[in-house]
Formats: structure tokens, C-alpha cells, sequence
């Protein structure tokens, strides 16, 4: 994405589709973080999922957005956010490096690959259907 801009800054040019260059997925969890950084949480949801509809669409591959990868993301970024508070986005994503991995991704610790792939989980959100032990330490830390 070029310099780094201000979490207000890339919110409004992906709005208003002015960035340049590619848009893959660290750049989809770093408009997440800033929607988050900007915004109450159900506010923040509903303008990132709208900006990535609007996006899609505008480059003629509405199909491309997914609903259940979409809302996981974005709540774990949000869980982490909240148990790092203050961080900005260089110390963010240096601390959180697996929510930048797209493939393999940390969503197969969650999902079976069947269901990411399913018509339903591309068209709404889908819960986890698989659980890894990790997982229910970490809640408890």
C-alpha cells in the first residue's frame, strides 16, 4: 500500500477506491485493524464488510467476498487488539504475524477446509465446526 498512511487515511481511500495497487490479504487485516482502531466494533464490521462488497464488485468480482473467512478475521483481530490495547500497526502485526499468513491461514485451525469452501460459508457467517485445544488455553490466560 505504499507509505504507511493513517488508519483515518486508508479508511477513506479504500472507500473512495483511490489506493493503488494490489489489495490482498494483509492488506484486508490491516483495513480491519484500522476500521477497528476508528470505529465501535458493530460499526466497524458493517463498514468493512460494505467497503469489501463495494471493492469486489467495482472490479467485477463480487463473488470474491466471503462472508464466514470476512467476520473470522475480523473478530480475531478484534480479540487481539483488545488483549494488546494501544498497539499501532507496525507493533500489531509484528506481535501478530499468523493473522497475515493467508495460506495456510490460521482459520484451518478452525474450519474445515469443506466448509471455508461451501456456498453457505461465502454467503453468510458460518460458525467454527472444529476446535484446537490451544484455542481454550489461551481463553483462559
Amino acid at each position: 500500500m505504499g507509505p504507511l498512511l493513517t488508519n483515518q487515511e486508508l479508511i477513506e481511500r479504500f472507500e473512495s477506491d483511490t489506493l493503488p495497487g494490489e489489495f490482498h490479504h494483509a492488506e484486508h487485516v490491516r483495513l480491519a485493524f484500522a476500521y477497528l482502531s476508528e470505529c465501535p466494533v458493530v460499526e466497524a464490521l458493517d463498514r468493512f464488510v460494505n467497503a469489501l462488497k463495494r471493492f469486489a464488485l467495482a472490479r467485477g468480482k463480487p463473488e470474491r467476498y466471503h462472508e464466514t473467512i470476512t467476520f473470522a478475521y475480523f473478530f480475531l483481530i478484534h480479540e487481539r487488539m483488545v488483549r494488546t490495547p494501544d498497539l499501532q500497526w507496525d507493533e500489531f502485526s509484528r506481535r501478530n504475524p499468523d493473522l497475515l499468513d493467508w495460506k495456510p491461514g490460521m482459520l484451518g485451525q478452525y474450519y474445515r477446509e469443506a466448509t471455508l469452501k461451501s456456498d453457505v460459508a461465502r454467503r453468510v457467517f458460518v460458525f467454527p465446526d472444529q476446535w484446537v485445544s490451544r484455542d481454550r488455553e489461551r481463553l483462559n490466560s
